[in-house]
């Protein structure tokens, strides 16, 4: 057991959140460029959430455990890279699609290569990283998030406007075939090299993690925050534009801004402050969990009925930092709780519940939103997003009872 932190391992931990920036980035590109997809292409919203989450969230839970199972065995630094490519790839290619079918092959295709990502870097991480510090690394990966979504929103209103959604594919989705190289050149770790008194889990004990209690908690109430988190980005945009009339350009700009001062920080001191909580118990980390989904219920209600922009600008800013605040201390909970032999798979199944509950949410949304008329009545989509506060208040009850049932006993 190696305690220490070497200097290779803030190399590994800054090239693998970079990955993750462009795994964000080339996920969510195409929510700020909706409007223009449905204006040239005449899609109803049911088909622009297929296209936006759907297509890949199929892909992404078919393959997340299998993915996580094989994290567990092979090179983990080589699924990156490999699934770099080929997300990056299918990223640009987009931009090429000149239809319904095209467009969902290449999101798709999307899905395929980013399910490669979350169980294999998360594991390798924790074998770069003592388990003192793992949920404050995990959070320092997961501000990935943050700034992917940022520079989507930023770079993918600007060429947008200027230069239309098919040019905002080709430049920010083949850059990253270029980090596939690096990824491929990082050292890969020993299994559980850092580890102290480990869980004696190994990988022929994958069913603990489906006959824990407190885990199912962890997932059905992650995947409830997360809902409502991606519906934040998702929808957000579309229901800006549609309450306020602001442009393209406009909605990019601040939701960039407001994407890289909330997202960051919170995720980063989200870790910070979950690992402080571990003095509550082993489950201390899913309690802050659930305060943290709890005080999101309010400033959603706010972001849906204010009616003034500023009242919705400060609102969003809050739940963009409470949609990512429990990143870190999530995957960590699960890496805790499953040990270093299923550590890839625990994170696969943690995985698919969250998409899963990205892909039912938004699907949901978007078939209330034609059925509520909210093209042609913009303001029925705000009983639409009520699903997003309820999502929140089913993750906080769920995370409050993962904490209690995994005891309240200090936690080392």
């Amino acid at each position: 057991m190696d305690n220490s932190v070497r200097g290779y391992s803030w190399y590994a931990l800054s090239l693998l959140t970079l990955v993750y920036v462009f795994n964000y980035l080339d996920r969510t590109i195409i929510y700020i460029l909706l409007p223009l997809i449905k204006k040239e292409m005449s899609f109803s919203d049911l088909q622009l959430a297929l296209l936006g989450s759907m297509s890949f969230v199929i892909f992404f839970t078919v393959l997340g455990i299998p993915f996580g199972r094989l994290a567990d065995r092979a090179v983990r630094k080589n699924m990156i890279a490999v699934g770099l490519a080929v997300w990056s790839l299918f990223s640009g290619l987009t931009g090429f699609a000149n239809g319904f079918w095209s467009l969902l092959l290449c999101r798709v295709m999307v899905g395929v290569g980013e399910a490669t990502l979350g169980p294999a870097a998360l594991s390798l991480l924790s074998d770069y990283f003592p388990p003192r510090v793992r949920a404050t690394v995990q959070a320092i990966y997961s501000s990935g998030i943050a700034i992917g979504a940022g520079l989507a929103f930023f770079l993918g209103g600007w060429l947008g406007q200027y230069y239309g959604w098919r040019v905002a594919f080709y430049a920010l989705g083949f850059p990253g075939l270029v980090i596939a190289v690096l990824v491929y050149l990082l050292r890969e770790q020993p299994r559980g090299k850092t580890e102290t008194a480990t869980t004696k889990y190994t990988a022929r004990d994958w069913k603990i993690l489906f006959n824990s209690v407190p885990l199912r908690y962890h997932y059905l109430g992650y995947g409830c925050f997360g809902l409502a988190a991606n519906n934040l980005s998702f929808w957000g945009a579309t229901f800006v534009t549609r309450i306020y009339k602001l442009d393209l350009l406009t909605i990019g700009f601040y939701g960039g801004v407001l994407t890289l001062i909330a997202g960051v920080p919170g995720t980063i001191l989200g870790g910070y402050f979950a690992d402080r909580f571990r003095r509550f118990g082993r489950g201390g980390r899913m309690l802050f969990g659930a305060l943290a989904a709890l005080i999101a219920v309010p400033f959603w209600l706010l972001f849906i009925f204010s009616g003034n922009l500023l009242l919705l600008l400060v609102a969003n800013l809050v739940l963009l930092a409470l949609s990512l605040v429990w990143l870190g201390p999530a995957a960590a909970d699960v890496h805790d709780m499953a040990g270093p032999e299923l550590r890839g798979l625990g994170i696969g199944v943690y995985f698919f519940a969250v998409i899963i509950a990205y892909g039912i949410g938004s699907l949901i949304i978007g078939q209330l939103n034609d059925w509520l008329g909210a093209t042609t009545t913009p303001l029925n989509m705000r009983y639409s997003m009520l699903l997003c506060p309820l999502a929140c208040l089913v993750a906080a009850i769920s995370l409050w009872q993962g904490y209690r049932a995994a005891g309240a006993s200090p936690s080392s």
